[in-house]
């Protein structure tokens, strides 16, 4: 950071006021949002501080659901001073150590199966409370409209931005029924409060206890989306057979909770995990090409090779999605190895 960065500047002056001491932030992260992180360390104590520019990425969504998160039993940093106007935070510092820096083959079981654990506190939370006004919202709910919206992002982003296909009327067609399937299968499911970014990068190690972060886009929905995100995360493959088993170790999870009907079977159950993760992982390829276009975050471009597969080998496990999967090994993969081996940066 440089004294030509206002932001930089702003936050320093707003540090300092809570502080005896002139202290200096040194930035540790950004995120793929608009979202800076720093750390602050003083002779006692360490501390995060987030720069999020408020007509980007507000605050407020934040600091209620970290109330909400606590409140349900859930280790979150805690908002130790804000500025919502200005888009500044100090919270507590749960360390660095990101779970995914630690899984291994040996270890990656029991840490799911505790991230797992977690999900029924997070369920519960389907509305928030603003400390400020006392005043209970209900989360967004994750609709139709708000499934449709992110599918379009991989054809916008991906197909469109990256790799600049011109579709036919069949292969739009294809798509779109495709779409189609994916949508029903979200909305035939029971809802419960949903993180929507639960995965090993947003969940941290403090003195081996699982923490969670990145949980300001909390809305209502589909009761697998959670799991499905943490076991076929975006950024790391684990063997079938253990996911199927910690699939069903959440599927038993959920009848036990009664977030799921009792005489829901397992093999249904399986389909909306499937299914749903087909969903995000088309959502997530686009999301890494509009990261590289709009954001300037390149490094995002390695992590599309992993959701391609995913979306491949699901879509032909499955009858009614298997064109799908078959167009993609056809059309969208040797289109995204070309650019690769061109070295496009477009």
């Amino acid at each position: 950071m440089t004294l030509s960065d206002p932001r930089f500047i702003s936050l320093n002056l707003w540090l300092n006021r809570y502080f005896s001491s002139d202290v200096i932030p040194v930035l540790i992260s950004g995120d793929a949002s608009f979202r800076r992180y720093f750390r602050i360390t003083t002779a006692d104590a360490s501390y995060i501080a987030a720069d999020s520019p408020p007509q980007l990425v507000p605050i407020t969504p934040f600091i209620v659901l970290s109330n909400s998160y606590a409140s349900a039993g859930l280790t979150v940093p805690k908002v130790i001073a804000s500025d919502v106007e200005q888009g500044f935070m100090l919270l507590s510092d749960l360390g660095d150590t990101q779970l995914l820096s630690v899984l291994t083959p040996l270890n990656v079981g029991d840490y799911y199966r505790r991230a797992l654990a977690l999900l029924p506190n997070i369920a519960a939370v389907v509305s928030s409370t603003n400390p400020d006004t006392g005043m209970s919202q209900a989360l967004p709910l994750y609709d139709e409209d708000f499934v449709r919206r992110e599918l379009g992002i991989f054809t916008e982003w991906l197909l469109g931005r990256h790799l600049q296909l011109e579709l036919s009327g069949s292969e739009q067609d294809l798509l779109s029924q495709s779409f189609d399937i994916l949508v029903d299968s979200a909305l035939s499911q029971p809802k419960v409060g949903m993180h929507r970014d639960f995965h090993s990068r947003n969940l941290m190690l403090q003195n081996d206890q699982l923490c969670v972060i990145d949980f300001q886009d909390a809305v209502i929905g589909p009761v697998t989306y959670d799991a499905v995100s943490l076991l076929r995360d975006c950024y790391v493959r684990w063997p079938q057979a253990m996911v199927a088993d910690l699939m069903a170790q959440h599927y038993r999870q959920a009848l036990e909770h009664e977030f799921i009907p009792q005489d829901i079977s397992l093999e249904q159950y399986q389909r909306w995990f499937d299914l749903m993760g087909l969903q995000r992982h088309i959502k997530a390829a686009g999301i890494f090409a509009r990261l590289h276009y709009r954001d300037n975050k390149p490094a995002y471009m390695a992590d599309i090779p992993l959701t391609l597969a995913y979306i491949v080998d699901i879509a032909q496990a499955y009858t009614e999605l298997a064109p799908l999967a078959t167009w993609l090994q056809a059309r969208v993969l040797p289109a995204f190895t070309a650019t690769r081996d061109e070295g496009d940066n477009r």
